[in-house]
């Protein structure tokens, strides 16, 4: 095994030890058409060694020529061995006009001037699918090989199947299933065309199929689902390529095969920019980026860095987020000065200092408190965190002369019945309408985050791997999704369209039902509902049945990108506002947090919440009126 891989390699990456062994199947076969011709005895060697060495000149020149110096011969087909036969016509007609009349050769027998092309046209050939037939018989002898039905016949199947073909493959193609009807039947890349995918149930019970390839990477999400639903009625594990965008990012191989995750049943195509776009606005800038450990500031980052910024500031509170942000960075660095921090952005005096030695011109503000129930028991944290060290980290802005400042907000600011929510709309009013000196202050409002930290699929993940079960708070309970790529998308998008006051939103569709989340999520674990309990804990504090993304007050227009959303509030008075703030950072460590709350509701007058003598089961005041009325 070992000597065969060797000779492979040696075949393909090395072209001298490829031309010297055809020169030498070149000359044996001359020798062996003398040998013939002779009864195997070799007379006029001067003759027959002269002839061989313009003989094997002539013939390696044009092997060059027909593009037949190459080592890949495990892929041999109809194509290399006609270019090898024109190769050796013509090499033939060349040779016997060389001996004829250019050299001294003209008594060069002629007999061996159809022996020795029809040898060595064999020989050339004959290796050539000696090395397929060895190679395949190889792989198909491997006792650890799966077998593989593949969903497609396109252009990402067939490289699919090329990549499976290698040595050393764990996998055996026993076939494709198509919707276009008019490919069954056929052979692509010597893997036949079994049916359509509606009937892949049926022929899964034909075969001896042990995993299913969903090999469409240019598949939308509703696709995606019916594969996923035709697969599950098979029984057998399936898996899928990468999404064409990170194929063609080269951010991972056609060949990287996954399991099917939430993401990719979204129920719509993800949201994609243009990231030329953006270069312009980062390219050879010094950023920064807070809450950089997080699951959207490191992301953040990681984009941030592929358009090559002068310098990354990345600050976090999280020492150990850090530690490893830093080690995974540095290596893709190549041409950004890399400075890792841990430090709080609301401490004026330690962001002072980073200012000072990294002067940002681009500020992305992703470190905030974010989780509801925590929050509602930590009132004053929120808002010393969420409001008052945004406030800090502005002013420090504008006094550096940044140039711009997005801010990561959440679709629970919208009409908030939650500290969180409250806290992610003042700062909204606050990007909006403070003053500064020709900085872009603008917002970024989210849906739920797929995968981020402490969102609702990995907790659920968590609770399938421990065997226990999954909560859920209400059987009605909606939420809108995006992925952690889009999220990043909108952000670095807004920071190039986006005007002094803006929000941005993406549109994400219709709100998902988390209980149907719930039970995709169960399916694609390989278990059914029968074997995982789903408990429904009941809404709890300051969380609401469906979010919202918009305030009816607000004006919400299109932008240069269709999926992304302008809203645009009433006008406040900066002055009032901040007599209010400073009302209410005053009130923050009172020992009642009811009049703190409801010192965020005189800024905030769309903010309900509870008093915490209040019941939240069944809290339908807190639930936007459409739903009301339809659980009525």
């Amino acid at each position: 095994m070992k000597i065969i891989n060797l000779a492979q390699t040696l075949l393909r990456k090395n072209s001298w030890f490829v031309g010297a062994f055809q020169a030498t199947l070149i000359f044996v076969s001359l020798i062996l058409a003398w040998f013939l011709k002779f009864d195997f005895t070799l007379p006029q060697r001067q003759m027959l060694f002269s002839a061989a060495f313009l003989l094997v000149l002539i013939r390696m020149t044009l092997i060059a020529r027909f593009g037949l110096l190459h080592g890949w011969w495990r892929y041999t087909g109809l194509s290399d061995a006609l270019d090898v036969v024109k190769c050796v016509f013509v090499g033939s007609v060349l040779f016997i006009l060389a001996t004829q009349y250019l050299t001294r050769l003209s008594a060069f027998p002629r007999t061996i001037y159809v022996l020795e092309p029809l040898l060595t046209a064999g020989t050339l050939i004959g290796v050539r699918i000696f090395s397929r037939v060895l190679a395949e018989s190889v792989r198909q002898d491997l006792a650890a090989a799966r077998n593989v039905i593949l969903i497609g016949a396109g252009a990402g199947a067939q490289t699919v199947v090329r990549e499976i073909g290698r040595q050393g493959s764990e996998y055996a193609p026993l076939g494709y299933v198509d919707d276009d009807r008019s490919k069954a039947g056929l052979k692509i890349e010597d893997v036949p065309v079994l049916g359509t995918v509606d009937q892949l149930p049926e022929l899964a019970l034909m075969y001896p199929v042990d995993e299913i390839l969903i090999a469409v990477p240019s598949a939308t999400s509703k696709q995606m689902q019916r594969f996923v639903e035709v697969c599950e009625r098979t029984g057998v594990k399936f898996r899928t390529v990468p999404a064409l965008r990170d194929v063609i990012s080269q951010r991972v191989s056609i060949s990287d095969f996954r399991d099917v995750d939430v993401e990719d049943l979204l129920g719509r195509d993800p949201v994609e920019i243009d990231p030329e776009s953006l270069r312009g606005a980062i390219y050879q800038r010094s950023v920064l980026v807070t809450g950089a450990a997080g699951s959207i500031g490191s992301e953040l980052c990681r984009q941030i860095l592929e358009h090559e910024p002068s310098i990354l500031l990345c600050v976090d509170q999280s020492e150990t987020g850090m530690f490893y942000l830093e080690r995974e960075l540095s290596q893709r660095c190549a041409r950004t000065s890399l400075r890792c921090h841990v430090a709080d952005a609301g401490d004026r005096r330690r962001m002072e200092h980073l200012f000072q030695g990294s002067r940002p011109e681009t500020i992305f503000h992703a470190a905030a408190y974010k989780h509801v129930p925590l929050m509602e028991e930590n009132v004053s944290a929120a808002l010393q965190n969420n409001i008052f060290g945004l406030m800090s980290l502005m002013e420090m802005a504008s006094e550096y002369e940044c140039h711009g400042f997005v801010l990561v907000s959440s679709d629970k600011a919208v009409n908030p019945c939650n500290v969180m929510g409250a806290t992610k709309r003042i700062g909204e009013l606050i990007i909006a309408h403070r003053p500064t000196n020709g900085m872009r202050c603008l917002s970024v409002r989210f849906g739920n985050v797929l995968g981020s930290n402490g969102s609702v699929i990995p907790v659920l993940q968590q609770q399938l791997r421990n065997n226990e079960p999954l909560t859920v708070t209400h059987p009605e309970i909606k939420r809108f999704f995006m992925t952690i790529r889009e999220a990043v998308s909108l952000v670095l998008q807004a920071s190039v369209i986006g005007e002094k006051g803006d929000t941005f939103v993406l549109d994400m569709g219709q709100p998902l039902l988390v209980l149907e989340l719930v039970r995709t999520l169960i399916k694609l674990s390989g278990r059914n509902e029968n074997q995982v309990a789903i408990q429904f804990t009941g809404l709890r504090q300051g969380e609401k049945l469906v979010e919202e993304l918009f305030y009816e007050n607000e004006g919400v227009d299109e932008t240069s990108f269709p999926k992304i959303k302008r809203a645009r509030g009433p006008v406040r008075d900066w002055d009032s506002l901040l007599k209010k703030l400073e009302e209410l950072e005053a009130a923050l460590f009172l020992d009642n947090p009811d009049d703190v709350r409801a010192k965020i509701k005189e800024i905030v007058p769309e903010y309900s919440y509870l008093s915490q003598d209040q019941p939240i089961e069944n809290n339908q005041r807190l639930w936007p009126a459409a739903v009301r009325r339809s659980v009525a």
